[in-house]
């Protein structure tokens, strides 16, 4: 006798892209369990009945069976198969949702700020020039690797990074940064943001002081406060972060963060006598100095201005690079160097930590350096971006009428426009967006209340069109009188 097929059951099965027959059975059995549809205990009918019914081969509905049982949702014995007896949860109320579910308390503190998306437009600061970056010299890497990959390579690799990769940079670092180092001491990671996060878990404890500029790179910032650190701001003068005699009393840091080569946003440089102080501090309290040489590879005039890490021999000091400024922001590879006596130490937890991946990446920036594209590349960057801060201080002149008091310095991707203390630097951003452009307000960059407002303008992937566009729409914003004629 034939045993009565519960409805739900005797919907035709249609053909349909992506999903064959058998997917589609499975998926309504499947649901109509957890739906509560197909009740615990509901005996299916036999395989050959249904498989009748629904004008499917036998196999079809057998595959079914077998796959539910394995996952659980039907028993078999001698008497047929039935819905196994599930726990499905209750209906929910409206509001009693995940939303309302409690996070870690150290979420209040990354949530204070509102994230927009601005991808690469035109005056967002530490963007570098992407058309500009040489795809064929890239791809001719990428295939030099691709060519003669073992299969080794698919595998983990090494946790502090590829080895060839770190005894080029650790040459690179030394003669171009003055960075006292091996290839011993680096690891390669996924861009700054992870060599800080690495640096708060491994050598700081919640509740711990952590030092930041003020103002100061806010993604450094969200970095402590995720290690639940008590934020302490120290504020900058005309010779880079200033702590004052009080600071190491009432607050002796365990970390502090710092740019000494180009203060972001201010643009300042770290004297030579402050840096030096600050080390011999940081050795007294022993408190770790993170060096962030975010764009030191870019400098104007004169000679470049070294890392502060290798002034003094065995300095408390990780110094943290990347490649997203001299090369493209989605490479996602960044290094930090570990003062030699930390090695040994951290090795162990960084094996636990880390895994040794984008390994094919890692190759080919290799042999793009040892191609001498590298170099080559950062040579004409130079070049374009000094031509472009030139452009973009000239039109500011000359859309404003007169010489503008500009920060930042004759280095890096970025200018700061003070702005007088009644005009809202935030309101103005928000339009010049509205308008396509993302420069960001400086009061963004300040723990404590904005010492100052003005605009951190990007001008790396700017073209001069962009620039003298941008300049023009910042005047009408501003009330500046109109530009002379040309």
């Amino acid at each position: 006798m034939k045993s009565v097929i519960p409805p739900l059951l005797l919907a035709p099965l249609r053909s349909a892209a992506g999903m064959t027959l058998q997917q589609q059975l499975y998926q309504r059995i499947k649901q109509g369990i957890l739906q509560g549809q197909l009740a615990a205990g509901t005996v299916l009918p036999a395989t050959r009945q249904l498989a009748h019914e629904l004008q499917v081969s036998r196999n079809t509905v057998l595959n079914v069976w077998t796959q539910l049982q394995a996952e659980g949702y039907l028993m078999s014995d001698r008497q047929g198969s039935r819905i196994s007896s599930l726990a499905l949860p209750a209906r929910q109320a409206d509001d009693d949702t995940l939303a309302s579910w409690p996070l870690a308390k150290r979420i209040d503190a990354l949530n204070q700020g509102q994230w927009i998306d601005t991808g690469s437009l035109p005056l967002r600061p530490g963007i570098p020039a992407l058309n500009h970056f040489p795809m064929a010299a890239w791809r001719r890497a990428l295939s030099q690797v691709m060519s003669h990959t073992s299969p080794h390579l698919l595998g983990y690799g090494d946790p502090f990074g590829e080895a060839e990769l770190r005894s080029v940079l650790a040459q690179q670092l030394r003669i171009t940064r003055g960075v006292r180092c091996d290839a011993g001491q680096i690891v390669i990671t996924e861009g700054v943001q992870q060599a800080l996060a690495l640096c708060v878990a491994l050598l700081s404890n919640p509740g711990d002081q952590g030092w930041i500029e003020e103002p100061g790179y806010r993604n450094a910032k969200a970095a402590l406060q995720a290690g639940q650190l008590n934020l302490v701001p120290i504020p900058t003068d005309e010779q880079g972060m200033a702590p004052e005699p009080e600071h190491w009393n009432a607050a002796p840091p365990r970390l502090i963060y710092t740019t000494p080569t180009h203060q972001y946003p201010t643009g300042v440089v770290m004297s030579a006598a402050r840096r030096l102080a600050l080390i011999a501090a940081a050795r007294q309290h022993q408190a770790w100095i993170i060096e962030d040489d975010y764009d030191g590879d870019f400098h104007y005039h004169g000679e470049p201005v070294m890392a502060m890490q290798g002034m003094t021999e065995n300095a408390p000091v990780i110094y943290l690079g990347s490649f997203s400024k001299t090369l493209f922001p989605a490479l996602r590879i960044g290094f930090m160097v570990l003062p030699a006596p930390l090695v040994s130490r951290l090795r162990p937890a960084l094996h636990q930590i880390l895994r040794g991946g984008h390994r094919l990446a890692q190759q080919a920036l290799t042999r793009f350096i040892l191609n001498g594209e590298y170099r080559r590349h950062l040579g004409k960057m130079r070049r374009l971006y000094r031509q472009r801060q030139g452009l973009l201080r000239t039109e500011l002149q000359r859309a404003a009428g007169q010489a503008m008091p500009l920060l930042g310095g004759n280095s890096g991707m970025h200018l700061v426009l003070p702005l007088d203390a009644h005009q809202d630097d935030v309101a103005i951003a928000r339009k010049l967006l509205q308008a396509g452009y993302a420069p960001t307000a400086l009061s963004t960059f300040y723990l404590t209340e904005p010492a100052q407002q003005g605009l951190v303008i990007g001008y790396g992937n700017c073209s001069d069109t962009q620039i003298t566009a941008a300049m023009r729409q910042l005047s009408r914003l501003l009330g500046w009188p109109h530009e002379p004629a040309r």
